[in-house]
């Protein structure tokens, strides 16, 4: 039987980050059975350290060493834990991958993940960062998340409600040193209305000769299609996708932006509220494309920082802050992050 945890002191994180970025962890662990979570926080030579959970490291950039344990979620169990033939109750552990997740659940016929496919990283980082793609949130498919709360000592299922979701964000997110995910359970239906309106997917859809009542499978082929076309793949140039939000403002200064450039997309989000394209914003301040060193922006699209080779974590951020600076001086709203920032502030 193996052992349900390893642990390795001076460990290199760069082939455990999908940026490439050269960092190291004082010590890393893999934990290959939740029950045993407790067990290595509890390990002398960590005990009080700073403690950080690491998936694939695709929405992470590390701007210095981490100097307590990172901890990587290897348990990775997916099964039904109930189907009436209408829905389904599908229970995947935070190490399972999570486009691996969305062709489990398509090929028993669920529908509810599939705009949300190709999104790297595993089912564990799915609920934290509340990722989203193509018209769709997973907190809309979430019914329940477990987790070890280190505040008080035990494990705990935590409704949507206690999730606290919100765009790109959610409990486990604000409060990271509380938090270790290590189950989500998600309600997923067979009959669901496609969202097809989003970022081109129904016309990706009609150049495959599909115009009416595309399947999940068709829906989440065409997005991962998309995708692929859009995002630059970080096995070969170091990334972590979407590296800026789409920044929500008050529909004021949505207006006024719309106003001095009428081709900017603006989209509703909540009474009084606009959504605003990042990738627009930036492409119009001329980031796309551009390279300092080996820090860039992808050519492919301009949400993407990228790392060309060697650059460092810290070049990177230096870089994305010059690209929010421009931003707000242009248009008077800053991008925000979407990874995780470790070792600088924002």
């Amino acid at each position: 039987m193996p052992e349900a945890y390893t642990l390795v002191e001076h460990a290199a994180l760069a082939p455990l980050n999908t940026f490439g970025v050269a960092a190291n962890a004082r010590w890393l662990a893999e934990v290959r059975d939740a029950a045993a979570i407790p067990a290595v926080l509890a390990l002398p030579v960590v005990s009080g350290a700073p403690v950080m959970v690491l998936g694939e490291g695709s929405n992470v950039l590390f701007a210095a060493d981490f100097p307590g344990l990172i901890l990587r979620t290897a348990f990775d169990r997916v099964r039904a834990l109930d189907d009436d033939g209408s829905t389904a109750l599908v229970r995947a552990e935070a190490g399972a991958g999570w486009d691996a997740l969305v062709d489990w659940v398509l090929a028993r016929g669920l529908a509810g993940l599939e705009n949300l496919a190709l999104i790297p990283g595993l089912v564990g980082a799915a609920p934290i960062q509340n990722i989203g793609a193509y018209g769709a949130e997973v907190a809309e498919s979430i019914a329940t998340v477990e987790a070890w709360d280190r505040h008080t000592g035990r494990f705990d299922r935590l409704d949507t409600r206690q999730c606290a979701f919100a765009y790109r964000d959610s409990v486990f997110k604000r409060d990271p040193e509380r938090w270790i995910v290590t189950a989500v359970e998600f309600r997923l239906a067979r009959r669901t209305r496609p969202r097809l309106d989003y970022a081109g997917v129904r016309e990706e859809l009609a150049a495959r000769g599909v115009t009416a009542d595309p399947t999940p499978q068709q829906v989440a082929d065409a997005v991962r299609r998309l995708r692929r076309r859009k995002l630059p793949d970080p096995a070969v140039i170091g990334n972590a996708g979407s590296f800026f939000k789409n920044p929500v403002v008050d529909g004021t200064l949505a207006a006024r932006i719309r106003a001095g450039y009428p081709e900017a997309p603006v989209h509703p989000a909540g009474e009084g509220c606009s959504k605003l394209s990042a990738a627009w914003l930036i492409e119009s301040c001329g980031w796309r494309g551009y390279r300092d060193g080996d820090a860039g922006i992808s050519a492919q699209h301009a949400l993407v920082l990228v790392n060309h080779g060697k650059a460092s974590g810290t070049e990177l951020l230096a870089l994305a802050r010059r690209v929010a600076d421009s931003v707000e001086q242009r248009f008077g709203v800053r991008p925000e992050p979407e990874p995780r920032i470790v070792g600088a502030r924002w």
